[in-house]
């Protein structure tokens, strides 16, 4: 294919060339008998010295016809061989491009070339590298999309089930005294909570990502925001048997954010730590100014997280148990949540965990 095309480029070419030459030569024919006609039947002293020039030119620089007709060969045969470079270079390019056309996105044209074809060569090659990265891109968004719709449907129906379940008892008679009654109606109502809250954080979590969220944003001191929080998780410390240990900045670190949205993301963070922290009975709260940026840290010592689970962490649904049991409560959107309202205020969230120690880090600016 390769070779079968370059053969027609080259005859293409050839056949340019020499009806190009034909043509001047040709021309040069013609001129050259109606310069002559004009010096001998003419008196114009300009056609006297165009005549003079040609026959100069003709005689003394070209030596007569045959190395007029060396030099036209010379010339030739350099065209052909710089228009064959050429054409093998498309050729190539071609022959790749129709690969890339078939799904190889991987193939990249080999730079060989100088000149407008080697940018051409380079604008493909840059053009199949952007265009695999949005392929990879959307095959992950399909993949993610897909894994949504699978744990919503397990998160959703788990919940329900067991609603459905309990109240059917209830609507059959099925149950043996009021009191029976009363724990079947109270662990329905508390799936119905579990479901309402899961439909509350998906719904809160995609107007975040779909931009739809508005923040009323005031200037909040972090420090004495943070102070709030902790004291209000006082009682889920003490009946996790845990303590909380704060050590704050003596800097006021103005922020000017969403209060209500970032309690709510300081909470899912003390929240989780009580969660997968109890063995290691104390949550470490910090703050800290590093230049223009707030610092705040939240620290467990207990369940760490390993290497493989923590790039995901932050990712809807996502469960470092893989059972994705839900009797340790929760819609498992917390800390999707919390990075989403995080960076909602220009800031960022990370995690970094080993085998004694968890920290979950947010920095968010501070006002000027």
């Amino acid at each position: 294919m390769k070779n079968k095309r370059l053969y027609k480029h080259w005859i293409l070419s050839l056949w340019d060339i020499t009806l190009a030459l034909l043509l001047t030569y040709i021309t040069l024919i013609v001129g050259s008998k109606i310069l002559v006609y004009l010096y001998i039947n003419t008196k114009i002293q300009l056609i006297n010295y165009f005549f003079k020039f040609w026959r100069i030119l003709r005689d003394e620089i070209f030596g007569g016809r045959i190395y007029t007709i060396i030099i036209i060969s010379f010339f030739i045969v350099f065209y052909l061989l710089i228009t064959y470079r050429k054409t093998k270079s498309l050729a190539a390019i071609m022959d790749q491009t129709e690969i890339m056309a078939k799904g190889d996105l991987d193939r990249l044209i080999k730079v060989t070339a100088r000149g407008d074809i080697k940018n051409l060569m380079n604008n493909i090659n840059d053009i199949s590298k952007q265009l695999k990265d949005i392929t990879i891109e959307e095959r992950r968004a399909q993949q993610t999309k897909n894994d949504l719709i699978t744990n919503v449907s397990h998160d959703l129906r788990t919940p329900l089930t067991s609603i459905i379940g309990y109240l059917e008892i209830i609507d059959t008679d099925q149950y043996k005294d009021e009191l029976r009654l009363r724990y079947y109606a109270n662990i329905a109502y508390q799936k119905a909570k579990d479901l309402n809250l899961l439909i509350n954080d998906l719904f809160e979590l995609t107007k975040m990502q779909n931009n739809t969220i508005n923040l009323d944003k005031s200037d909040i001191n972090l420090v004495e925001l943070l102070g709030q929080v902790v004291a209000y998780f006082e009682y889920q410390f003490k009946n996790a048997n845990m303590k909380s240990r704060i050590n704050f900045s003596e800097d006021k670190l103005i922020v000017n954010a969403d209060g209500r949205k970032l309690v709510r993301a300081f909470e899912n963070l003390l929240s989780n730590a009580i969660k997968y922290g109890q063995d290691g009975h104390y949550v470490d709260i910090t703050t800290k100014l590093q230049g223009k940026i707030a610092v705040v840290q939240v620290i467990n010592y207990g369940q760490s997280i390993s290497s493989i689970d923590l790039p995901y962490i932050f990712d809807r649904f996502y469960r470092v148990e893989k059972s994705r049991n839900r009797d340790i409560g929760g819609s498992g959107l917390g800390l999707a949540i919390t990075k989403n309202i995080i960076e909602l205020h220009q800031g960022s969230i990370s995690a970094y965990s080993d085998d004694s120690t968890t920290i979950f880090e947010v920095r968010l600016p501070v006002k000027n």
